[in-house]
């Protein structure tokens, strides 16, 4: 008797733990198909030893939905698929939700990471992302279509990366903006095609 219940058991348990699998995968697949990614930076490191050198590899990736959520991760690992792996599992993990202004930002941002600095302004429709390779990643992930930028300092990728996010960081809502500054939406110092109908809910041009 006791082994039968034992036995009840272990199946639901192994029951419950293909379900869990299986909702876990089908989760990470809606993540991916959700997501897009993008590897601005791979390196390999040496390591000198008694024995030799070591080679491990790290690996900077910027995940996001092109809407309005962005993320950036670094990888480490002695091969380079997991080192991606890696810098797109902590990408996700740092995915922070960024304000725009229909293709644009609402304001100026500016920000500093060690020795690299960004500044991004909002830009007319039609610009283009006006901005360095790594800067460009993060903002066109970001869902961001019409920008002006500028990158200062070191050119290393992985501080520009980190000075990118923390100037979308920065971002508010434009409504909020405005309020900030004790003016209107429409009288914000941003070009006109970009302030939001309100009934319709699409930008003006």
């Amino acid at each position: 008797m006791l082994l039968e219940v034992k036995e009840q058991k272990s199946k639901k348990q192994k029951k419950t733990n293909r379900l869990l699998i299986l909702k876990n995968n089908n989760t990470r697949n809606n993540l991916d198909k959700e997501f897009a990614e993008k590897i601005v930076h791979i390196r390999r490191v040496a390591k000198t030893t008694k024995g030799g050198k070591n080679f491990h590899f790290t690996a900077l990736v910027v995940i996001g939905n092109s809407k309005d959520k962005v993320g950036a991760g670094l990888g480490k690992s002695n091969e380079v698929p997991d080192a991606i792996r890696k810098g797109i599992e902590k990408a996700r993990k740092n995915m922070v939700e960024v304000s725009l202004n229909g293709r644009t930002i609402s304001h100026e941002v500016y920000a500093k990471h060690l020795t690299s600095q960004v500044m991004i302004r909002p830009a007319s429709s039609g610009t283009g992302v006006i901005a360095g390779g790594a800067v460009r990643s993060v903002l066109e992930l970001a869902g961001i279509k019409d920008v002006l930028t500028k990158s200062l300092g070191s050119r290393n990728p992985i501080n520009v990366v980190n000075a990118t996010i923390e100037c979308l960081k920065q971002l508010s809502d434009p409504e909020k903006t405005a309020l900030d500054h004790g003016k209107k939406q429409e009288d914000l110092d941003l070009p006109k095609q970009y302030f939001r109908n309100k009934s319709e809910g699409e930008v003006n041009a």
